[in-house]
C-alpha cells in the first residue's frame, strides 16, 4: 500500500481491509472451494466496504480529499495462492529462477491491455487523459480513497477553474457518469508447484527502474548468499535507489520455503558465451555493411 498521507488513513487498511477481508473469505473456507467466481466477490465486496470507511472518514474530515492508497492482498492457502489489487505495484513470483507477473499495473497509459482498458473505462465515465494523468492529474486508475475521484468530481471542476487549470466553458461541457478512479480489484489465483520459490512484491519504485528478471535473479543470489529475505528487501532497495530512483520504495518477499539456497548452485554469467554472442553480433553487422556498400557502388 502507498500514498496514505495519514497515519490513520494507514491505520484504516491495517486494520480494516484484513478485518473485510477475513470475514468476507469466511476465515479462509472460501479460498478452499478454489472457485475463483465466488472468491472474487467476496473480495470485491471486501475492498468496496473498505473503500467506503475510508471515504466516509474523509468526507467527515472536510479536508485531504487527495489521501488514497493502493494496496496488492495476497491469500495462501496450502498450495494456492489468491492475489487481490489495485494500483501500481506489482507481485511476482520465481519458478525456478523464471519471473512471472501475477498483477497489472492500473495506470491511465501504455499499449497493453489493462491501461487501454483503464482508459476506455475512464473516458466512458466522463474523466479525460492528460500526459498520463487522470484529468491532469493522478497517475493511478484504481485506489482506495482519492474522492475527489469520486464523491468530489464537481467539487474538482470548480477548483480547478480556480487554479486556472481549465476554463468555465470547459467544464460546462463536462458530464461525469461514474467514477474515474476505483477500488474495484483484479482477482487471480495461482497453483503453485513444487519450482516456486519465494514471491516479490514491490511498488512502482522498484519497477520503474528494475526489470522483473533481474530483480528475482538478484534476490536470488541474495538468498543463496545468506537466506535472509529482510537483507535482500535492503539490498534489492539499494539497488533501485543506486540506479536512481526517487519514488517509494516498499519491498516484500515471502520465501516459501521450498527451496534449499546453500545447495543452489552459483549462476555467474557466462562470459565466454557472452563474447561469443558479442563477435558473432559485430561479424553480422559488418557483413550488413560491407554487403550494402558492395550493392551501393554497383
Amino acid at each position: 500500500m502507498k500514498r496514505g498521507s495519514r497515519l490513520l488513513v494507514r491505520g484504516v487498511f491495517r486494520d480494516e481491509l484484513y478485518k473485510e477481508c477475513a470475514a468476507a473469505l469466511d476465515g479462509g473456507a472460501v479460498l478452499s472451494t478454489k472457485n475463483l467466481d465466488a472468491i472474487t466477490v467476496s473480495i470485491q465486496r471486501a475492498f468496496a466496504a473498505v473503500d467506503a470507511k475510508l471515504s466516509t472518514w474523509l468526507e467527515q474530515a472536510d479536508k485531504d480529499d487527495d489521501s488514497g492508497a493502493t494496496a496488492t492482498a495476497m491469500f495462501l492457502r496450502n498450495d494456492v495462492l489468491v492475489v487481490s489489487h489495485i494500483g501500481d505495484s506489482c507481485l511476482v513470483i520465481s519458478r525456478g529462477g523464471r519471473p512471472e507477473a501475477l498483477t497489472s499495473s492500473h495506470r491511465p497509459y501504455g499499449n497493453n491491455k489493462t491501461s487501454l482498458e483503464e482508459v476506455k473505462r475512464i473516458r466512458a465515465a466522463g474523466g479525460w487523459i492528460v500526459d498520463g494523468r487522470i484529468c491532469g492529474d493522478i497517475s493511478v486508475s484504481r485506489a482506495f480513497g482519492d474522492i475527489r475521484f469520486k464523491t468530489r468530481k464537481n467539487e474538482m471542476l470548480v477548483k480547478g477553474v480556480k487554479e486556472g487549470r481549465w476554463t468555465d466553458k470547459f467544464i460546462s461541457r463536462i458530464k461525469f457518469k461514474d467514477d474515474l478512479i476505483i477500488s474495484s480489484p483484479d482477482v487471480s489465483l495461482v497453483e503453485l508447484g513444487p519450482d516456486v520459490e519465494f514471491v516479490l512484491l514491490a511498488t512502482d519504485g522498484l519497477w520503474d527502474y528494475i526489470k522483473s528478471s533481474e530483480a528475482v535473479a538478484f534476490v536470488r543470489d541474495q538468498l543463496r548468499q545468506h537466506g535472509d529475505v529482510q537483507l535482500a528487501c535492503e539490498a534489492l532497495g539499494q539497488k533501485a535507489l543506486d540506479q536512481r530512483s526517487k519514488d517509494n520504495i516498499s519491498i516484500v518477499i515471502a520465501d516459501l520455503g521450498r527451496t534449499n539456497w546453500k545447495a543452489l548452485p552459483d549462476e555467474r554469467p557466462n562470459m565466454f558465451l557472452e563474447l561469443s554472442q558479442a563477435v558473432a553480433t559485430v561479424g553480422v553487422v559488418s557483413i550488413g555493411i560491407w554487403f550494402s556498400s558492395f550493392l551501393g557502388l554497383q
